[in-house]
């Protein structure tokens, strides 16, 4: 029971420390333990480049393009997880960010003028976003399987684009160098301490994750505001029945362009910084692998729920980079060391889609609401199932 003390700040300390006892005992120990589990692994995102150094792990370099695309997973969980519409083509305006970026600050870009990267990096925010309404108002009718085709096809144009228009992007040559980050930084001279402009080379592992981290910091913000805004409310009714969300005074034509437009938005920064941060760009990296590796990240972590979301994220990351490839290695020194050769010829490397595949089948047949599902989709799917299982038990009586 929580006392209340009107005076000394005593009494207040109490006051707090017992309501926040009783708030933590209401909740289950599932929740408190996936609570732990979060806390803990932004604790440890936050310390990796220290674990990196102290444990020897060497790891910088791919750590950070796995932020880049947990950042991406961010937008995308806007648009496929808070208002309910599947996009197969992300990996189009993760492209158009890195693009724009390349266009603004590239010496050889086409424009007559250079930009800085920052300046890049809002632009590459507002380019994303117009071209998500640009994708958004031909599909405003469209829903399911259809929507998730045009979207499709909308993430194989865009490379093509680029790849064709030579005089503009250089085609299949890519465009290097690319702008970098720059910021005031203390440097010891002969006239003593003095602020420099420090800009970031691709040797500065370290500084590139904390600037990575910082853009996708603020993301997570930005997008738990959106959530628990009257837009991510609107959202969330119009994922859960469209119809009754109309009838409700929700503008589904406004609702839908502010999806695509601001799930887009994110992957504009995420696609300035990996340009900038790779220093080269060719349509080839932005294939239809990353769309559906981005998609698995939110379907791991949990569709709608951002901590998961940035769990899954890291986890399909480091898959991909890290353990598809030193799996294999693992896997064949057992083989050797049992003398047993099927092991000795596996190759996890060229099976992880085969291994996504599997994965996404497994979750969406054991846990179709990922590791750590929003409250809100959690109650909705089962709602679903209590209904297919009423209705199967109806028609089995009936029979």
């Amino acid at each position: 029971m929580t006392r209340f003390h009107r005076g000394g700040r005593g009494g207040r300390r109490e006051f707090f420390l017992t309501s926040a006892l009783s708030a933590v005992s209401s909740r289950s120990p599932v929740e408190v333990l996936r609570n732990a589990v979060l806390t803990t692994f932004v604790v440890v995102l936050v310390a990796y480049p220290v674990l990196d150094a102290q444990l020897h792990l060497a790891a910088m370099g791919t750590m950070n393009p796995i932020l880049v695309y947990t950042i991406l997973a961010l937008g995308l969980n806007i648009v496929v997880g808070f208002a309910g519409l599947l996009d197969l083509g992300y990996a189009a305006f993760f492209a158009i960010g890195g693009y724009t970026a390349a266009f603004l600050t590239s010496p050889v870009s086409p424009l007559p003028f250079r930009a800085d990267f920052w300046v890049a990096l809002v632009a590459s925010w507002f380019v994303a976003a117009i071209c998500g309404i640009l994708l958004g108002a031909p599909t405003l009718r469209l829903r399911g399987d259809y929507l998730a085709i045009v979207t499709l096809a909308f993430g194989e144009i865009v490379p093509r684009v680029f790849l064709n228009l030579d005089q503009w992007s250089r085609g299949s040559k890519g465009m290097n160098p690319i702008g970098r980050p720059h910021f005031p930084w203390p440097e010891t001279g002969p006239d003593g301490t003095v602020l420099a402009q420090k800009e970031l080379l691709a040797s500065d592992q370290v500084f590139w994750y904390y600037l990575i981290f910082l853009v996708g910091a603020l993301s997570v913000f930005g997008v738990i505001r959106l959530r628990s805004s009257r837009l991510g409310r609107a959202w969330m009714a119009m994922r859960e029945d469209e119809v009754a969300a109309a009838s409700m005074g929700i503008d589904l034509v406004r609702t839908k362009l502010l999806a695509f437009a601001l799930g887009a938005s994110f992957s504009g920064f995420a696609g300035s910084l990996y340009a900038s941060m790779l220093q080269f760009i060719d349509p080839f990296q932005f294939d239809f692998s990353i769309s559906i590796m981005v998609l698995s990240m939110i379907i791991l972590g949990g569709i709608g729920n951002v901590w998961g979301v940035l769990f899954g994220g890291v986890v399909m990351g480091l898959f991909n980079l890290v353990v598809a490839d030193q799996a294999g290695r693992w896997v064949r020194g057992l083989g050797d060391l049992l003398r047993f050769p099927l092991l000795q010829q596996i190759d996890l490397g060229s099976s992880k889609y085969m291994i996504y595949g599997l994965a996404l089948f497994l979750m969406m047949t054991l846990r179709p609401e990922g590791l750590f599902p929003s409250r809100e989709r959690q109650a909705e799917l089962r709602a679903v199932e209590e209904k297919d299982a009423a209705a199967e038990e109806e028609e089995a009586a009936s029979v």
